[in-house]
């Protein structure tokens, strides 16, 4: 007598897609930029001299790092300054607010390089000269919904009775917000300036297309080191390496300030 063969369907399962997907499309890419960082061009031999290049900044690659360094702290900086009034009066006005959070997200919608090249036909239509200025209104633009969406997620998750608690106890308005609402805010805080740090460091096409390729980031040396016509896959790959680090140490301390609060919140 022949066994029944049962078969169920998991809901894992639909996992599996995901999980090929990113296997060949994120661990694939990232093991073949690892072994092209230590290979000779010709892929011949290993060699270091990929990282000596980057880093004795043979290539200008460092001083690139930190010119995109100032200018993603400064978009930064002035994100958080716009952002954070706007996520706290979004948070102060829940109830009636689902459409103004849909107007953050919606340029969101359209892809960055279209905002992008809008954004220049409107400084050209204005006859506004592209340089740094241009570029950082651009980079603030793109990414100050980054900013606004975690500072709002995290601001309508506070405890309404510790505002409350405070101003029983006497606190005016301006200390309920530094002494409450800020520090509990803090976690959001920091998953805002890691969401917008890190693209804005990386980013290549704002750059040079509101400077008109008169501004060089550290994304702009990444693409030109693996294209066809500089063909220097080893220092790109090196460079993308350096790039991967910053991410991960900006994963690593969004947790931590993360753990931190949840300790402090069950206390």
């Amino acid at each position: 007598m022949k066994k029944k063969i049962s078969f169920r369907f998991h809901r894992r399962a639909f996992a599996y897609p995901y999980m090929i997907f990113l296997l060949l499309f994120v661990v694939v890419p990232l093991v073949i930029i690892l072994v092209n960082a230590f290979l000779t061009d010709d892929g011949q031999h290993l060699t270091f001299a990929h990282f000596v290049e980057f880093f004795s900044n043979a290539g200008g690659g460092l001083t690139v790092l930190g010119n995109s360094l100032i200018i993603g702290a400064v978009t930064t900086l002035i994100c958080l300054v716009i952002g954070y009034p706007c996520a706290y009066l979004l948070a102060k006005y829940h109830a009636g607010s689902k459409v103004l959070v849909l107007l953050f997200i919606l340029p969101m919608w359209v892809n960055f390089l279209i905002r992008t090249l809008s954004t220049k036909a409107i400084f050209m239509a204005l006859d506004v000269k592209l340089g740094m200025g241009t570029v950082l209104f651009g980079m603030v633009y793109n990414y100050l919904p980054y900013m606004i969406l975690p500072l709002h997620t995290t601001l309508v998750s506070i405890d309404h009775s510790y505002i409350e608690a405070a101003e029983d106890l006497g606190a005016d308005k301006l200390t309920v917000f530094l002494k409450t609402v800020l520090p509990l805010s803090l976690s959001g805080i920091i998953s805002g300036i890691t969401m917008t740090f890190i693209p804005a460091i990386s980013t290549f096409a704002i750059s040079e297309i509101l400077s008109s390729s008169k501004i060089f980031l550290f994304g702009d040396a990444i693409n030109m080191h693996f294209s066809k016509t500089t063909n220097s896959f080893g220092v790109g790959s090196v460079m993308s390496l350096v790039m991967l680090v910053l991410v991960i140490v900006a994963n690593v301390i969004v947790n931590i300030t993360n753990k931190d609060e949840e300790v402090k919140s069950s206390l």
